[in-house]
Order: C-alpha cells, then sequence, then structure tokens
C-alpha cells in the first residue's frame, strides 16, 4: 500500500553500526536483519539504502502489536487508525508512504517472500523512499513484521 502526499526526496544511507549489538532483544535483532536485508536488496539493484527512523519504527511495532494480537497479517483492522495516521501519531513527517506486513517462522522467510511479491518488493525497491522503520512482534513459532517506508520530509 502506498500513500502519497508530496514530492522530492533526498536518500540518506542507514548504517547498521549506528545500534550496538548488546542489549538488544531477539525482536529488535530481527528488526535490524530485515532492515539489512531491505537495504542489501536495493544496493544489489544500484538504489541508495534507506535510513533507520525510529518514528516509523514505533508506528509499526504499534502496528504488529495489533497484528499478533489478530492472529493476522493485514494493513489494518476496525478501530485501529489509518497507516497515514498511525504514522503521524508516532511524529514521522512524510511526502510518500507505504508498508509492508505479513507473518512468518524466521526473518528469512519472511524477506524471501516479501522479494516473491511484486507489490511487496515494489515498496522495498522504490526509488522515492529514503526511509523505514521495521517493527516485530513474535508470538509462538510466529513473528507479525511490518515495514513501513517513508519519503521524509
Amino acid at each position: 500500500m502506498r500513500i502519497g502526499t508530496g514530492l522530492a526526496a533526498m536518500a540518506m544511507v542507514g548504517i547498521m553500526l549506528c545500534w550496538p549489538a548488546y542489549g538488544q532483544t531477539p525482536t529488535l535483532r530481527v528488526e535490524r536483519e530485515l532492515f539489512a536485508a531491505v537495504n542489501q536488496a536495493r544496493r544489489a539493484q544500484g538504489l541508495t539504502p534507506l535510513r533507520w527512523d525510529e518514528s516509523l519504527a514505533a508506528a509499526a511495532r504499534r502496528h504488529a502489536e495489533a497484528m499478533a494480537e489478530h492472529g493476522s497479517a493485514q494493513h489494518g483492522f476496525e478501530g485501529e487508525p489509518s497507516l497515514s495516521a498511525r504514522v503521524k501519531q508516532a511524529g514521522a513527517h512524510f511526502s510518500w508512504l507505504s508498508e509492508n506486513v505479513i507473518q512468518g517462522p524466521s526473518p528469512e522467510f519472511i524477506h524471501t517472500q516479501f522479494m516473491k511479491s511484486p507489490p511487496h518488493r515494489a515498496n522495498i525497491l522504490d526509488r522515492d523512499m529514503d526511509s523505514i522503520g521495521v517493527g516485530v512482534v513474535e508470538q509462538g513459532t510466529q513473528l507479525f513484521v511490518v515495514e513501513d517506508f517513508s519519503q521524509a520530509r
């Protein structure tokens, strides 16, 4: 799903070294692993890596929690704010916005499924986007994952 509210962006590099490995929960490690996989896929296509945006990640985590509560990967649930409203509530400022959602057993499986799906792959490789936040909730053997992409303003 992609939402537009304006034009023009400047790509920035997100560097995994910003987050030390110590003190991370398993879900934070999965978030960083998926972030790295997205940027690896972008680099392989000659695209600029996305920068990490903590506001997008906060919105993604909240939605991943809702998905885990419902036991289903969907872009929205009855009574839940829209993607745009969730991201604004978390403090993100954007011109464009898109989202990938999924549930699966591992980060490798999830990233592979996103790349096999034309709409999800298009979000990952969207030249207009410059920022990402990833949210992960683990429930039993399943990971509920939300990747929120934006063109920051």
